[in-house]
Parts: structure tokens; sequence; C-alpha cells
């Protein structure tokens, strides 16, 4: 509950403040900001790689009762993230900072404040990957109320940020760095202040005093820390060929439309990327419960239990997503006039277009879930990786024969499918998936309904004058006609008596 109304509160806010930060910084600081921001970002793969490494390893441990190597575990990853921290750092004002000034489009008179939020970007991205380990020890004790009250707090900071931009008068661009750095430290310290406080074996100074987080076995200590540590950073290195791939592909066509394009077009990747966001958070707290049960059934051997998570998982995923996301895709150009006033050219397809690859690559989330859990993630790491660091050279080339701005998207997509189906061959001897199971009861299903969902809501569209009563009309019968197909025919019996306990029980509660 507390989830859910921490992602409605989230959503609203981050919708006005993008409007508000367009307007305020204008579409060409708008762009420089998400692109600048990007470089830094792409070296976070390090990162994203261990803290992948961190949760599995935790949760796993968690899910067998071992809360020596729970701690021996959470100690070992802080350091690591300490040095993945100083690397990217370093790499950052180094490969970084020529990049920067030798590749990127940015206009002249922007290039000093454009210099300073690559900066600040760099001190905020140190001080989140510190955080990880401290938020994987809440997902794996699955305090998801602990997200909720942390994250509604961010959300009203970052409203505050807004309301500083607006009466400030230093540079803008500057100034929203600056604020928002600051938040991620206000935010670090509420997490590892959390954890201090709540799990007694995340207390990495204290253990560091002690030598509390060893093994107690005289003839062990040493080798089983440095066991540990290799073995962490041999399941993260093949995790950061996947994460290479993903930043790539991400940060990567960012810094290509803004080569090919010039910053206005980042201003709408930038849009489309925060509704995308958005519809996220519809699924985000529905995963984040349910991706260490995935874990945790695995490490108890319970393979039966495990399928029924990945599949109930893809499916409500989808759910999730597809219902608010079939409202925006079809009336996306009203809905961005009346949220920005001024769209920038290339919104509202980049958008579209997004959405079909967010609902794709979010049924897969249990997948890739269910690989970490195995450890066993060498093959899938390096033929999913390999396959989505291809989107970069293919848009490349693309835009280099005079493709458009989104044509690049259309290659994210036709790779998303392909890398898709590849996941189901890689992790089915893993986890002794049935391929044709899964099939049946998730990929057919979802398809069915989004087809018979899309098609009569857009014929009526197509039928109907542009009015803000018609697109009324159109969000209501979209609204109506996916969630009565999503329930009725994308869940099955015991899907669906889930739901109305749930539903069930949170009437309960406000009746109270």
């Amino acid at each position: 509950m507390l989830l859910y109304f921490r992602m409605a509160i989230t959503m609203l806010v981050q919708l006005y403040t993008s409007r508000v930060v367009l307007q305020t910084l204008g579409v060409t600081d708008y762009g420089i900001y998400n692109v600048v921001g990007g470089i830094v970002s792409m070296f976070s793969f390090l990162n994203a790689a261990m803290t992948t490494s961190t949760q599995r390893y935790l949760t796993f441990e968690l899910g067998r009762g071992n809360m020596q190597k729970f701690k021996e575990v959470f100690f070992t990853s802080v350091n690591i993230h300490l040095i993945i921290a100083i690397v990217i750092t370093l790499l950052a004002e180094t490969v970084g900072l020529w990049f920067f000034y030798n590749k990127m489009i940015i206009p002249p008179e922007r290039l000093t404040a454009a210099f300073w939020v690559f900066q600040i970007s760099i001190l905020t991205t140190f001080i989140a990957i510190m955080s990880y380990p401290y938020n994987a020890a809440i997902i794996a004790h699955e305090r998801m109320s602990a997200f909720a009250y942390i994250s509604v707090a961010e959300t009203v900071l970052k409203l505050l940020v807004v309301y500083l931009l607006l009466i400030g008068d230093f540079d803008k661009l500057i100034l929203y760095a600056v604020l928002l750095g600051i938040v991620q430290l206000g935010i670090r310290f509420c997490y590892s202040n959390y954890c201090s406080r709540h799990f007694e074996e995340t207390h990495y100074f204290r253990m560091l005093r002690r030598g509390s987080w060893r093994s107690k076995e005289p003839d062990v200590i040493g080798q089983k820390q440095t066991s540990l540590f290799k073995e962490m950073l041999a399941f993260a290195g093949w995790n950061v060929w996947g994460n290479l791939a993903a930043i790539l592909f991400s940060q990567g066509l960012n810094l290509l439309l803004n080569m090919f394009f010039g910053p206005v077009v980042n201003a709408a990747r930038a849009i489309s990327t925060q509704v995308q966001g958005a519809i996220f958070q519809f699924s985000a707290n529905f995963q984040t419960a349910l991706n260490p049960q995935i874990t945790k059934t695995y490490a108890c051997g319970q393979f039966s239990e495990m399928h029924r998570l990945i599949y109930r998982s893809s499916k409500f995923t989808f759910i999730l997503l597809f219902i608010p996301g079939l409202m925006v895709f079809l009336e996306a150009p009203a809905i961005l006039r009346i949220w920005l006033g001024t769209v920038p050219d290339y919104t509202v397809v980049f958008l579209r277009i997004t959405l079909v690859i967010m609902m794709i690559d979010a049924t897969a989330n249990p997948l890739m879930t269910a690989a970490a859990a195995t450890g066993e993630v060498r093959k899938y790491q390096s033929v999913i990786g390999g396959i989505l660091l291809s989107i970069v050279p293919i848009s490349y080339l693309v835009l280099k024969c005079g493709g458009a701005p989104w044509s690049v998207f259309i290659v994210h997509l036709a790779v998303c499918v392909v890398a898709y189906v590849s996941r189901l061959f890689i992790i089915r001897p893993l986890i002794q998936l049935r391929i044709r199971e899964f099939i049946n009861h998730v990929v057919l299903r979802l398809l069915l309904i989004a087809v018979v969902s899309f098609v009569p809501v857009f014929l009526l569209q197509s039928v109907l004058p542009s009015s803000l009563s018609s697109s009324l009309v159109i969000l209501l019968a979209s609204f109506l006609l996916s969630t009565c197909l999503c329930y009725f025919f994308g869940l099955d019996q015991q899907e669906r008596h889930f739901i109305q306990s749930k539903a069930t029980s949170l009437i309960q509660k406000f009746q109270r």
C-alpha cells in the first residue's frame, strides 16, 4: 500500500517538475543537462554490474538464513563499490572529459556551465554508488515501506529544488545540478541511517573496527574473504558485459543523437524518457517486491514455485504498464501539449516507440532475475550483452546513411525482440523452464490482449474529430477495454483470485 502511495506521489511530482524544469532551463539547456550527465552514466556499467552481484548474494544468503555470510557479503560489497566509485571518477575525469571537449555539440556560450554540470554529475554519481549496498540490504529484507518513506522524502526535496530553481538568480543549469547533488547526498544518508538502525549486519564502520565481518574459523580467516571478493567480482565480471551494453545503447544513443542533431533532439528524448519513467512506476514496486522471492525460491530449490512467480511477475508487470501505456500511446500529442505547452520535435514518435520497448523489456525482467539467482550468468550476459551492444553501431550506420532521429528507436525495438527470444533459450536449462508453457501462459496471452485492445480504440480515434472531448472518450475507452481484457483473458483463475483478495484487503483497510 505504501509503495503505491509512493508511486502516485512520485509520478505526479516527476511529471510536474519535468515541465517546470524544461520551461525554466529552456530546450537547449535541458538537452545539455541530460546529455552531459549521460557521459558520466556511461561509466556506471561497472557499478550496475556490481549492484546486481550484491543484490543476488545478499538475497541468496538471507534466503538460506546465513546471517554471518550476509554480513561478510555486505562488508565486501561496500569495499568493492568504493573501488568502483574511484575508478568511475578517474575514467570520467579523463576519457569523459576528453569526449566532452572534443565530441559534444554544445553552444559555446554554455560550455562553462556544461563543464560544471559535468563535474557535479561525477560527484553525484560517486555518492549514488556508495548507496547501493544499503539499498540492496533493504530489498533483501523486503522492507519495502522504507523505500516508500524515503522515496516520498526524495520527491518532496526535488519539488523544493524546482521552487529554488524558479527563485534563484544564479545560472539555472548549474544551480539545478548543484541542488540535485545535495538531494542525492541527503538520500544517501537516509538509506545508510535506516540500515544502521534496523540491520545489525550493515554497520560497516563498526565491522571495520572490530573485524566482526570475518569468519570465526581461524583457518579460513582471510581465505574466505578473499574467496568471496573474487567470487562476487567474477559474478559481476560477466554482468559488466551485459550492463556495458545497457549503458551504451541508452547513453550511446543519446550521444549519437547529439552528434547528428544537437541538444534539441536530446531534449525530446529526455522528455520521452521522463514519461516512460513515470509509467514504469506502475510496475516498479511490484517487481521490487517479487524479485527477492524469485531468488529465495531458487536458493531453496523450489523450481515449480519459482516458475509460477516468473509467470505471474511477467504478466502482472505487463498489465500494470499496458493499461496506462496504451492510453498515453494513443493520446500522446494531446497529453504532451497539455503537459508541456510547447512540445519539441520528434517527442511524440520517440515516446510511442519507447513505450513499446519498455513493455517488452519489463516482461523480460523476471527472466533476468532468475538468471542472476542461479549465479550462472556467463553465457546469459555474454550473449544478451552482445545482442544489445549491436544497437549503437547499427544505429550509427543508419544515421550515417541519412536516417531520421526516430530510426535509432526502431533499431532498438528490433534488437530487443531478438534479445527477448534469446533469453528464453538461455534461461531454459538453468531453471528447467518450459518455453512452450511460458509462451502459452505469458507471451501469446499478452500479445492477444495488446492487439485486441489497440485496434478498436485506434479505429474509434480515427473517426473522431481532434478535440479535448474526443481525447477523453479515447482515454476512457482505452482504459475500460484494456482493463477488462487484461483481467478476464490475461489472468488465470488463481491470479484473478489473488487480485480479488488484494482488492478486498485494500478496501477493508480504507473502511477502518
